[in-house]
């Protein structure tokens, strides 16, 4: 892939000593490995949307299983039910993965997202020190002076009847003059003890790996693999009032109590029933144990936070 050219001057690699540009040479010797997940990884300087770049490479057979492609800038990237959001270049990690998942039932591949969120935490904390809560299904959370804002976000795609493409947008060095909302944070105004990308893109990667190669090795069972009390260990959604925006225009009010087998939400109303919820938009109604407080600043869909990759 050929990075497009920036004619304005002002806008080169360069041009923010705060924020280098990734080495994607390094990150190729310290990620590919043979018998290793990752098979190879691109850094473009800008594209629309790394999700949409590699679901287009991967039906067109031109990527493998375990390519990565980052971008250091995105103009039309994407979230859950196709929002869109920006953010200034070099300021995150904004990056998609090609994965095969063979001998796991489609009708486990669901629990990709939530993976890939166990993953960046477990990544995060180790490269950045900075404590990552899981919202359901598919954000990142950190606390910015006290309170919960929206770092990043997950967002997965079926590239063709064997391949899923999972994206990631990390916000890291977003400053708080720079927020496109409120409800949104960055590692950086959440303490972080380090915002070098390449060292925090490496560790992120590994942990996925260490975590994909973990799942799929049993066949992709969420218990076998410990991924299903990992998740709910590490989710800031269990144990709150929440309500779930269905699609349709409807919604579903009640405490969220379990993340099930299908990796569904289960939601405790107040008729006493136990519903599940496999789509839609979650929104914390107040913290969990609060007598009720306002909604999360957090909650999906803010406009400029990242939703997907």
């Amino acid at each position: 892939m050929t990075p497009r050219d920036d004619s304005d001057p002002n806008r080169n690699r360069w041009s923010d000593l705060d924020r280098p540009p990734l080495n994607a040479v390094a990150l190729r010797r310290a990620l590919v490995r043979e018998g290793g997940l990752w098979s190879d990884v691109q850094v473009v300087a800008r594209t629309g949307s790394t999700n949409s770049d590699l679901v287009a490479l991967a039906t067109d057979g031109k990527a493998e299983e375990g390519a990565v492609l980052v971008a250091e800038e995105q103009d039309a990237g994407r979230g859950r039910l196709d929002r869109r959001w920006t953010a200034p270049a070099r300021s995150g990690l904004f990056f998609s993965v090609l994965l095969k998942p063979a001998g796991v039932p489609v009708e486990r591949w669901g629990w990709l997202p939530l993976l890939t969120g166990v993953a960046m935490a477990t990544g995060l904390s180790r490269s950045a020190g900075v404590d990552i809560a899981l919202k359901w299904p598919n954000d990142l959370l950190v606390t910015v002076e006290g309170a919960e804002r929206k770092a990043g976000g997950i967002l997965a795609e079926r590239a063709g009847p064997e391949a899923v493409v999972v994206g990631v947008g990390i916000n890291v060095t977003l400053r708080a003059d720079e927020l496109p909302v409120p409800g949104a944070g960055s590692l950086a105004l959440a303490g972080a003890t380090t915002t070098d990308r390449d060292t925090i893109l490496r560790t992120v990667l590994r942990s996925f790996e260490q975590w994909f190669e973990k799942w799929r090795s049993v066949g992709g069972d969420p218990a076998a693999s410990g991924l299903q009390d990992t998740y709910a260990a590490a989710c800031a959604t269990l144990g709150r009032e929440v309500r779930a925006e269905l699609p349709g225009g409807k919604s579903i009010t009640g405490e969220a109590v379990a993340v099930d087998g299908d990796g569904r939400l289960v939601l405790g109303t107040a008729e006493g029933v136990q519903q599940p919820v496999g789509a839609g938009d979650i929104v914390h109604l107040r913290p969990a144990g609060s007598p009720g407080s306002p909604g999360s600043p957090g909650s999906p869909g803010s406009p400029g936070s990242p939703e997907g990759e």
